[in-house]
């Protein structure tokens, strides 16, 4: 909250409430609040771990507070993005004017893994690619921001955004009369109308919405329970759908029922073993030739995670600029692509004071940062670079922005980001105000996932 001059304008009047609280008092708040997550079932697993345990994400109960003017910038840039991902998506897949204008390399599409040829010269219903958009932004100063990573795929954590503010409701609503916050609570009801307007053509009457799911095996699976319970959809696995006169449909206690619009929280290799993966349980046998007949819509659509690329992801403000006709409003980090020697000689030359990330990398998964690595650390990863150097691209290490923890001390600096969620349609954008805050909850720590023991807060974004 605190700055060199005091404190920050959004955080006023949280502070002079702060100041007034018995510390006591907020130290039971925060227990009570782990049981809350606890009670509710908000977990997630954690892959490579040999228990399998399941963990509670830490919650700190001092929100990240934003401006109206703050997320105002921040909202355009987010629209601005989104619109030319998904431009930029259609693209490719068809006439491919930015590679004939030799803006992003043939080879950057040509040789990624999440580039499908099966999706080639075919539109998704309303040409929408990326339903859902997760943008990570970092902030270095008071009006710089910038977009860490694109999540075009299948983004997650929007669950902890809702359940984090049902929570700081729950301990303390005299807050939220004293100080005006913009709404969360309406992401669930426009999630389902978004996309009941991605319907097929072939779609007749009110949409039917159902959420696809690994199971409940995988880390998200409590997002993707929560998510189908707060739509009012039907959360399904693979072994319930099958294809019935050229249609996906659901097994109910009535019958087979047709779903227009399927949310599929299933890789894009397991999706149709007809298609990609034979070994695949998880997705549905034929469900890519229901969706190229255009008799279903599936969001995200397959192949999206082209634009997930950290690769591509170097080439975001040229692209923008391509499909909107303006600069970008939010920047990107320098990157350097390892895929290139004199960028590759420059990385392996400055290992220790650089982030070094696998272009397909994600969850803090697989990346080196440089200043907190040992020697031994640095000297391993060196080797991995040279190996698959196109695996990888390099990018400063940031001095992220800090924000208050409550901590037994007292007040505490840490770094964080934030996830913002974009709901994409025929309709336009629509972004819900606040996302996500991730905080790397270990004092100097740069990483906020929760996989590497990060934690999350409260995002408020002020009313005018």
């Amino acid at each position: 909250m605190q700055t060199e001059s005091g404190v920050r304008t959004p955080y006023e009047r949280y502070d002079k409430w702060f100041v007034a609280q018995d510390r006591q008092r907020l130290s039971k708040k925060s227990g009570e609040a782990e049981a809350f997550f606890r009670s509710t079932g908000i977990t997630f697993n954690v892959y490579g771990q040999t228990d399998a345990e399941e963990r509670l994400i830490p919650f700190d109960l001092v929100p990240r507070i934003l401006s109206s003017r703050e997320w105002t910038k921040l909202s355009a840039g987010i629209d601005q993005r989104v619109r030319a991902i998904n431009a930029f998506l259609h693209d490719i897949y068809n006439r491919q004017e930015i590679l004939r204008a030799g803006i992003v390399p043939v080879e950057l599409i040509a040789k990624n893994d999440a580039f499908l040829p099966e999706m080639m010269n075919f539109s998704p219903p309303g040409d929408i690619y990326t339903h859902i958009v997760g943008t990570d932004i970092v902030r270095t100063g008071e009006d710089d921001f910038f977009v860490l990573e694109d999540n075009a795929r299948t983004p997650s954590g929007v669950s902890y955004m809702l359940e984090n503010r049902e929570t700081m409701l729950q301990m303390f609503p005299e807050l939220f009369s004293q100080i005006k916050v913009q709404r969360v609570s309406d992401y669930p009801k426009n999630l389902r109308q978004s996309l009941a307007n991605c319907a097929p053509s072939s779609c007749n009457g009110r949409p039917c919405v159902a959420i696809l799911t690994p199971g409940i095996h995988n880390s998200a699976y409590f997002e993707h329970s929560f998510l189908a319970d707060q739509m009012g959809v039907e959360l399904v696995e693979g072994h319930d759908l099958r294809v019935v006169d050229g249609h996906i449909a659901m097994r109910t206690t009535r019958g087979y029922k047709v779903i227009d619009v399927l949310y599929r929280r299933v890789d894009d290799d397991f999706l149709d073993p007809l298609t990609f993966n034979p070994k695949s349980m998880l997705g549905v046998p034929g469900i890519m030739d229901v969706y190229r007949a255009g008799n279903i819509t599936i969001a995200n659509a397959p192949g999206t995670g082209v634009a997930d690329d950290k690769a591509i992801y170097s080439y975001m403000p040229e692209i923008v600029e391509f499909y909107t006709g303006e600069k970008s409003i939010l920047k990107n980090v320098e990157t350097h692509r390892c895929s290139e020697p004199d960028s590759l000689k420059y990385v392996l030359d400055n290992l220790a004071e650089l982030v070094v990330k696998e272009v397909h990398g994600s969850g803090g998964y697989g990346m080196l940062v440089g200043p907190a690595a040992s020697k031994k650390e640095i000297a391993e990863f060196r080797e991995k670079l040279k190996a698959r150097p196109s695996n990888y691209i390099a990018q400063p290490t940031l001095s992220l922005s800090t924000v208050p923890i409550f901590t037994e001390k007292g007040l505490a600096p840490r770094h964080v980001d934030l996830r913002p969620f974009a709901l994409v349609s025929p309709s336009g954008v629509d972004i819900t105000p606040g996302g996500l805050t991730r905080v790397a909850l270990q004092e100097g720590s740069l990483v906020v996932n929760s996989s590497q023991g990060g934690g999350t807060k409260d995002t408020w974004v002020l009313e005018d």
